[in-house]
């Protein structure tokens, strides 16, 4: 198991003092500008590759573009020296709106991190900012578990969430694709994608999903839809069950008349095939001999 990194429990702050960086917002023209260890040129700085948060809102990047214009960038980037370039460990998002803005070179704060660190830095600082997707969110939890071999407690213990939320938001994985896509895009909310979980069926899965955007279902809504579907399944697996007794009931009875092996092999209940085996060139003329005598006499 890997061992615990110092403090992370209680937040950014624990690694990166929050007069370092401000991760309740980017710009915030009222606080002192923290001195940053350098300016590095924007081109020798590249995002991590593992960062939790794949989407960024434009609209907001350029709002931000646009402060870094006038007041430029108050909070230095957080980064780690890796050979000829620099890795941000915090502020992607202040990296990218200054490229937007134009900006060649940006103040950077220069630190050292093992890469559990980096992981659960980059986590946080996005959690802490309310800016990943729920889907984004549970792949970061479930990357720190999984990289880590970390239990769903130290997880949210690193993060400083509860056991439960971490739990309830790795779940979201277990949806079909269409489905995250659909949470991604906001068409549904978590508490729909949760509700959503107790169909096992991709297919109705994302069916019911598609019935929630279309008629603004509520999460009620749905779980009336999934207990009318339990119902639905329990009756066809109760059926099934039936007609496998009748059929195991016929296969035991053209066992005694015909006196070797007889399979039935249902396709539905209307439709299947009889097998009947024999071992012998002599075994195969008595059991046709016996079919035949027995269709002519049902004739008679």
């Amino acid at each position: 198991m890997a061992t615990k990194s110092k403090g992370l429990g209680k937040g950014l702050g624990a690694l990166i003092p929050l007069d370092e960086l401000d991760v309740k917002s980017e710009i915030d023209v009222n606080k002192k500008t923290s001195s940053p260890d350098m300016m590095i040129k924007i081109s020798r700085i590249e995002p991590r590759r593992d960062q939790p948060r794949k989407t960024f809102n434009e609209d907001k990047l350029q709002e931000l573009a646009d402060s870094i214009k006038r007041y430029g960038i108050i909070e230095p980037i957080i980064v780690q020296e890796q050979g000829s370039h620099y890795e941000i460990v915090a502020g992607e998002r202040r990296w990218r709106a200054a490229r937007k803005a134009g900006l060649k070179e940006v103040p950077v704060r220069v630190k050292e991190f093992t890469e559990q660190e980096k992981a659960e830095i980059s986590l946080i600082e996005n959690l802490q900012r309310e800016d990943l997707n729920p889907i984004e969110e549970a792949l970061a939890y479930k990357t720190l578990q999984d990289k880590y071999n970390l239990k769903h407690d130290e997880v949210a213990e690193r993060v400083s969430k509860s056991r439960t939320t971490i739990t309830n938001s790795i779940r979201l994985l277990n949806l079909c694709e269409e489905v995250q896509q659909m949470l991604i895009n906001e068409m549904i909310s978590q508490g729909h994608a949760r509700a959503l979980l107790s169909i096992e069926d991709k297919e109705q899965q994302y069916n019911v999903a598609q019935r929630v955007f279309d008629e603004n279902l509520s999460v009620r809504d749905i779980e009336k839809i999934v207990k009318d579907m339990s119902k639905v399944n329990k009756q066809k697996t109760e059926k099934k069950l039936d007609n496998e007794f009748i059929y195991k009931d016929f296969e035991e009875k053209m066992k005694n008349a015909l006196g070797t092996k007889v399979i039935i092999k249902p396709k539905d209940n209307k439709k299947g095939k009889i097998e009947i085996e024999y071992y012998s060139a002599n075994e195969f003329e008595r059991i046709a001999e016996q079919i035949i005598s027995s269709a002519i006499e049902s004739q008679v």
